[in-house]
């Protein structure tokens, strides 16, 4: 009898191994996956009459569509990617749009997440693996030492999507692809960096060997990348808002109106979109303005006389409204006039090199944040903008009023007096009384005290 169960363990061992593997690759099979069904759902709940569908949005094609179609086809082996890009600029609506194309052919997709316990489960149901966790040997064995926390699971889980990797690399001739998007969602600190990492490694020799490409999303800045997603400039975004709005209402409504609303919301898809369900475009271009403006006051807010707890806080909006101010200024120059009427901009955002922008500030630390809560955008080529049209008619709006410059140079002058009075030092004498005399000598060394009599 123990022979037996010994010989019908290793089998269930071995099948159990070739089932897991089995599993996984049925992950990269046309058809189902998680990610695409989802969006895919969208679509079928926005068509219908007066609804926005796919079939209407197919002019929308950006630009960068074909090389994204490429990626996620796997063909360009020999890399991995970062699309980079602010939040709604298309980044997944493409990525989606590609996966669709191929039915999900030979890509799998997950988002990222800040617990990596989450990113764990995350992963395992885009790659139809369950770490071990529907295996029956728990059953004649202790529990498996190796179970230290989600990092040593995620590889473990690289390790089987290698040989899943390689198995189908031969019979497909091109790699799979491997979609993380929102990595920008690990913290910044040593378990996110980590991951990144860990990460970064298996992308780096999978593009190597060519048996897996390994895509990133992420919003915020990154020191590699291969293609940067920008805002859609001013001509797509009016016919993009015009055919959305017609289709939607069944008419073409007043030119003015909607080239008014997009010069406020720019060519941000995400806006564009609400803008062109909306009954009226130019009140919700307003609306979508009025609710940036006060989000961006709640963040870098300025408050004059400010107690020296916040100043710190003050620093950070401070530096970041002269930041903002310049951006304007720059967009104040290169805007077009034309009858002396101000058109829409065809040249793109305001932008300033980063180096420019640390002068600026004169505190190079606060552009990062700046970057992480989507009020600016940095590009491949080092140059700064605002995150969108809209961050940058919310900023106008701030910076016009006709005492913004006061506010600003009065919380300016008060950190520096909370600063000076930090850097003041106060010398308190004890067991003097009136008439007495101190002699007090100040040189490199700092003061000293050399002689302290009664008279």
């Amino acid at each position: 009898m123990p022979r037996v169960v010994f010989v019908g363990g290793v089998a269930y061992l071995q099948w159990y191994k070739y089932n897991v593997l089995t599993k996984m690759e049925l992950a990269f099979a046309p058809g189902y996956d998680p990610a695409l069904e989802v969006a895919k759902h969208y679509y079928t709940r926005t068509s219908g009459p007066n609804k926005l569908g796919p079939e209407e949005t197919e002019h929308l094609r950006r630009r960068e569509q074909d090389w994204i179609d490429q990626i996620v086809q796997g063909e360009e082996p020999g890399h991995y990617y970062v699309l980079l890009g602010p939040k709604g600029s298309g980044k997944g609506t493409m990525i989606f749009d590609s996966m669709k194309a191929i039915q999900a052919d030979g890509v799998a997709m997950c988002d990222a997440h800040p617990d990596l316990e989450v990113f764990r489960l995350r992963l395992g149901k885009a790659l139809n693996y369950e770490f071990n966790e529907d295996s029956q040997t728990g059953l004649f064995q202790r529990r498996d030492p190796r179970e230290a926390g989600p990092s040593l699971d995620i590889e473990r889980a690289m390790n089987k999507l290698e040989k899943v990797a390689l198995r189908c690399v031969m019979r497909r001739k091109k790699p799979l692809v491997l979609i993380i998007n929102n990595v920008h969602y690990f913290n910044n600190d040593q378990d996110g960096r980590n991951m990144l990492l860990q990460l970064q490694q298996r992308a780096e020799a999978w593009a190597a060997s060519g048996i897996m490409t390994i895509v990133f999303s992420t919003d915020d800045f990154w020191p590699f990348h291969v293609l940067s997603i920008s805002d859609l400039n001013t001509n797509e975004a009016l016919r993009a808002c015009t055919r959305m709005r017609m289709n939607v209402k069944g008419k073409i409504e007043d030119h003015e109106s909607i080239q008014e609303a997009v010069s406020i919301v720019g060519g941000r898809l995400s806006y564009l979109n609400k803008v062109a369900t909306s009954k009226d475009a130019l009140v919700m271009a307003n609306s979508l303005l009025d609710v940036e403006k006060a989000w961006l006051l709640s963040q870098i807010g300025l408050i004059q006389d400010c107690d020296d707890d916040v100043m710190d806080e003050q620093k950070w909006s401070s530096c970041s409204w002269l930041l903002l101010q310049e951006f304007e200024k720059e967009r104040e120059e290169v805007k077009p006039c034309k009858d002396g009427k101000d058109e829409l901009p065809e040249l793109p955002m305001p932008f300033i090199p980063y180096w420019k922008c640390r002068q600026i500030m004169t505190r190079p630390d606060f552009l990062e944040e700046l970057d992480r809560i989507n009020v600016i955008s940095i590009d491949v080529n080092h140059n700064v903008r605002p995150d969108s049209m809209l961050i940058l008619s919310a900023a106008r709006q701030v910076v016009e009023m006709e005492d913004f410059e006061e506010i600003l140079n009065s919380v300016r002058d008060r950190i520096d007096e909370i600063e000076s009075l930090h850097r003041t030092r106060e010398l308190t004498f004890k067991d003097v009384d009136k008439g007495d005399r101190i002699r007090l000598v100040v040189d490199k060394g700092g003061s000293k005290l050399l002689e302290s009599r009664r008279s």
